[in-house]
């Protein structure tokens, strides 16, 4: 059985960018790696960190030998 796989990225969403996701226009975000891979997941999974600003932060994901998404939680505050 493989281990788990986590990602580290930068994220940052204008909060009117984020009302796009959050009205259904955009399901999926796209992010790059620090490690230069894609990473792709729902956007419902960020709501937990929108503020009034929208999104920013370095984040970290584990996803299991499926790709499933299993965590993400937010690593740094935002600058």
């Amino acid at each position: 059985m493989s281990a788990n796989r986590i990602f580290r990225f930068k994220l940052t969403i204008s909060r009117d960018e984020y009302l796009s996701y959050y009205a259904g226009a955009a399901q999926w975000v796209i992010a790059k790696s620090f490690e230069g891979e894609t990473v792709k997941f729902p956007a419902s999974f960020l709501r937990r960190f929108v503020s009034e600003d929208g999104i920013d932060g370095i984040f970290e994901m584990a996803v299991d030998e499926s790709d499933k998404l299993l965590s993400m939680r937010r690593l740094s505050p935002p600058e």
